[in-house]
């Protein structure tokens, strides 16, 4: 299933949307796939001159790829330069993710850049590409070309350039949305890379490890093409209580800082437990 197929939702009433995924390798739903969706569905009912600048989600219980995702949406304020939307996304189980997200109207300022992408970072076209969904292109830059270049807070990092699959087309909305997808890919990696078990083999490694996604926040600071290729650079911020923070900056093949993302990452050493 294509991203633009996964960014449809279908009307179900005022204020509520419903919307479909593929079935996923691991089971279960992606959450990438739920907070974008769940923009779409708070998108819908601010006007079309208002733009996300930033969303917050909580993630809930682990949803079900059989079942189709029900978003009721609570217009919690339009003001004249922002709105605010709150969406809880459903199934039979009860409420799978909490987001808020606010809007607001063009307005002129200063445009100020204070971060720079990792310099000399090998392109797409000379990187080997991979990815576990058909909505995104994935390539992977090699640690050793990312360390020694700009360094960021933090201690685990993986970075890599990822498009969508399919072109988007002009609307910002849907941009904000394929990025918000795309964005919840990479913010595990890093933890695990800052965790000790990243010195595992990759075999014990991956039956040893429980994941998941806790939380999700996307600043959008200037327009985005997410169906171009993007660079996503992570980095892990503290893990305590089996938490992991995952901060990330996305720039544009220009430069260009486009958004800023934040993530909570669960990982268990199952092997503790079992011990």
């Amino acid at each position: 299933m294509d991203l633009t197929t996964i960014l449809e939702l279908a009307d179900h009433g005022r204020d509520v949307f419903v919307g479909v995924g593929p079935q996923y390798p691991w089971g279960g739903l992606y959450g990438g796939q739920i907070v974008a969706q769940a923009l779409m569905a708070a998108s819908s009912t601010v006007p079309e001159e208002l733009g996300v600048h930033s969303l917050r989600a909580y993630f809930i219980r682990r949803g079900d790829h059989d079942e189709p995702v029900r978003y009721e949406v609570d217009r919690i304020r339009d003001g004249r330069s922002f709105a605010t939307r709150r969406v809880v996304a459903r199934q039979a189980v009860g409420a799978i993710l909490n987001l808020e997200a606010s809007f607001q109207r063009p307005e002129r300022s200063a445009d100020v850049e204070t971060l720079a992408p990792p310099p000399d970072l090998p392109m797409p076209d000379q990187l080997e590409q991979s990815s576990w969904s058909a909505a995104f292109e994935r390539a992977f830059v090699p640690s050793d070309r990312v360390s020694s270049s700009i360094e960021r807070d933090g201690r685990g990092r993986a970075t890599a350039w990822l498009r969508t699959t399919e072109p988007i087309g002009d609307d910002r909305v849907r941009q904000a949305a394929a990025l918000a997808y795309m964005s919840d890919d990479l913010p595990t990696d890093a933890v695990v890379q800052a965790h000790p078990v990243r010195n595992e083999p990759d075999e014990t490694l991956y039956r040893a490890l429980f994941t998941a996604s806790l939380d999700h926040t996307i600043w959008f600071h200037r327009p985005l093409q997410a169906d171009d290729w993007h660079v996503h650079d992570f980095t892990c911020h503290t893990f305590v209580g089996g938490r992991g923070l995952s901060l990330g900056h996305v720039f544009g093949l220009d430069g260009t800082h486009v958004a800023t993302v934040a993530q909570e990452v669960l990982l268990r050493d199952t092997r503790e437990r079992d011990g």
